[in-house]
């Protein structure tokens, strides 16, 4: 099931408007799909979304339940610029077999693959899961939230982040992470033996190492401290192993 809801912006300065918000370049919108997220002034995660050109309008796909969260604060940054934000009734088709017409790559990942607007949703029943766990992918609401940071979120590799483009809400943070320090957290793919509700603590030697998260054929998304991953880490009754 896919439970997103579809914002349109519009007006002469709507592109504008992101560009000095989100973590990703809005130039790339007449590429295809532009993956970004929204965060604090102090560099943490508000919602993460993807971007798609709507004609002279932007389109912004996000999980339904931080879209009126996202609105309101969208709304609060516009101040005298020409945009408009709404919620629209557009749905979400995706899948990782042959694309249809109008359909786009999603950025992410290849083995993602597209993403389709318009008036009906749904998906082609891939293994969404195992897509996910295989290439690090963090998921809305399930990975990410508050306290994350795009960096240790992978955003990088999946993206989501530009490094070249200007400022924007939270740049500051995240340029010191990526310049100016070793990243000592992050998500990583994991070996795991046996099966723990996500979000279970991970623990080495009865130390607290990191939490558990989506799990699929043997493997999981993990959020770790990399000094104290080391062998022996369990969440709950799992074992959990990291090839560093």
């Amino acid at each position: 099931m896919i439970d997103r809801r579809i914002l349109r912006l519009s007006g002469a300065d709507a592109r504008s408007f992101l560009q000095g918000l989100v973590t990703n370049n809005v130039d790339r919108l007449d590429d295809g799909l532009v993956y970004a997220a929204l965060l604090t002034p102090q560099g943490k995660y508000l919602a993460d979304f993807f971007l798609a050109a709507d004609g002279d309008a932007v389109l912004l796909d996000v999980e339904a339940s931080l879209a009126e969260g996202l609105l309101k604060r969208l709304n609060m940054y516009r101040l005298r610029a020409d945009v408009q934000v709404e919620l629209t009734d557009l749905q979400v088709k995706r899948g990782t077999g042959d694309a249809p017409e109008g359909a786009l790559s999603d950025p992410r990942h290849a083995d993602m693959g597209w993403r389709l607007y318009g008036a009906e949703g749904g998906d082609d029943g891939s293994d969404w899961d195992a897509v996910r766990v295989a290439h690090c992918i963090p998921e809305t609401s399930v990975e990410l939230g508050p306290e994350s940071y795009i960096l240790e979120a992978g955003f990088e590799a999946l993206n989501g982040v530009d490094f070249r483009k200007g400022c924007y809400v939270g740049q500051e943070v995240t340029a010191r992470m990526k310049h100016k320090t070793e990243l000592r957290k992050g998500f990583r793919t994991v070996e795991v033996e046996g099966t723990a509700p996500v979000g279970t603590e991970i623990t080495s030697g009865g130390k607290p190492v990191g939490r558990l998260f989506t799990q699929s054929g043997g493997k999981g998304i993990a959020y770790l401290r990399f000094d104290r991953a080391k062998e022996g880490m369990l969440a709950g009754e799992a074992r959990v192993t990291w090839q560093v």
